[in-house]
């Protein structure tokens, strides 16, 4: 219904299924690009000519239209980063370094691991992990009991698995934590293709947020901070766009956002994020989530229909991805055969090692949808499946 909104399958074979590595871009984001580069290419923030002007108007308008769509309070509360990675490590250096104990869950990203294990190493800071059960789950027993032993934690977790899909109840995690005087920060990544999010609503104290995950160009995402914390976050760089007077003797920094975003930011990539937002709009989530809903119910009917599947999560509380392997088969070789036949999966461990680790395998093989995919394009895998491993045990 929605394909030929994007170029790409306009110009593309290929059966396009790993949309949790990053999603297709609609033309009017494409456009949007052209248009910046070729009419008004100028820096933000900056000199005060027209087209100057008029870049840092559009850069803003996205500020502004972030604001409303994930229905923060001010716009200063919104802070443009590359991405996801960049958003959890800026909170993890800048702010959560001031706790002693950091609680994430099993299903992370090593994005929201790895930054603790770096400020664990230079600050002594404490990683819990928080257990789930045989489908995946969120754990709130454990998680309950994690919080009493370590009052005034940092919480930092995935909305939606990456590798498998599972959805948290961030405004269940949210509350309890607050409860236990913990603070809460999310891991968005996944969030906005798939949902709507109302940041006020669910209570969370930091939220992250990806660019090219939800439509828009790659290198470009942000982070919602609750305006409370906004003063006692220092940057964690520095430089043009966020001071306000600098001599040899010292400096002072601007009011956010701005202090948040030195040097020159990727404006066309910030600028493609609005229209990614605003297009986002025009499709409605109701659309969205019907599709996905439809798609990924037949995606699961067909593929239980082959010999030796294994799957390691039912499809309650999930959305977005199906992870699943065979018996006696390499999920590696499914990958290569797949991608002759120009079926585009993902296959590893999609930056999931230690949730792999636990449930004792390797990696898996990762089918992700969006509202663009179809039944023909499920219809499509299975076909390149079922020859894959026809292939593979001959």
């Amino acid at each position: 219904m929605f394909k030929n909104d994007f170029p790409y399958f306009q110009n593309s074979k290929t059966t396009y299924l790993d949309n949790g590595a990053t999603t297709q871009k609609p033309k009017s984001v494409i456009d949007s690009q052209v248009e910046y580069y070729e009419h008004y290419c100028s820096n933000t923030h900056r000199s005060n000519f027209g087209d100057a002007n008029k870049a840092t108007l559009e850069f803003e308008k996205t500020r502004k239209i972030l604001k409303e769509f994930i229905n923060a309070s001010k716009k200063e509360e919104i802070i443009f980063t590359k991405g996801v990675t960049e958003s959890l490590n800026f909170i993890a250096t800048s702010f959560a370094k001031d706790f002693k104990t950091v609680i994430i869950s099993s299903l992370e990203h090593h994005s929201n691991i790895v930054p603790w294990h770096m400020q664990g190493r230079t600050l002594g800071l404490g990683l819990e992990v928080v257990n789930f059960d045989d489908n995946l789950n969120f754990d709130m027993n454990h998680f309950e009991e994690l919080l009493k032993a370590n009052p005034n934690a940092f919480v930092s977790i995935t909305h939606i698995s990456n590798a498998f899909g599972k959805i948290h109840d961030i405004e269940a995690i949210t509350k309890l934590a607050h409860s236990y005087g913990a603070v809460v920060m999310i891991d968005g990544a996944q969030s906005l293709a798939h949902t709507s999010i109302d940041v006020q609503a669910l209570d969370v104290d930091f939220f992250a947020i990806s660019g090219h995950k939800t439509f828009a160009p790659t290198g470009v995402g942000a982070i919602y901070i609750k305006e409370k914390y906004l003063k006692d976050i220092k940057p964690y760089q520095t430089g043009g766009a966020t001071i306000h007077e600098v001599d040899f003797s010292g400096s002072t920094l601007l009011d956010s956002p701005y202090k948040f975003e030195a040097g020159t930011q990727n404006i066309a990539g910030v600028i493609g994020f609005g229209k990614a937002l605003e297009y986002l709009n025009y499709v409605k989530y109701e659309n969205i989530q019907s599709i996905e809903h439809n798609v990924f119910k037949y995606l699961d009917e067909e593929l239980a229909k082959l010999p030796d599947i294994i799957f390691y999560n039912d499809l309650e509380n999930c959305v977005g991805s199906r992870s699943f392997n065979f018996k006696g088969i390499v999920h590696d070789d499914i990958g290569i055969l797949l991608d002759k036949m120009k079926v585009a999966v993902r296959v590893g461990h999609h930056c999931a090692q230690p949730i792999m680790k636990k449930l004792g395998i390797k990696g898996t093989i990762r089918v992700s949808i969006s509202f663009y995919n179809d039944y023909v394009d499920v219809d499509n895998l299975i076909t390149a499946l079922k020859k894959a491993l026809n292939m593979l045990r001959d």
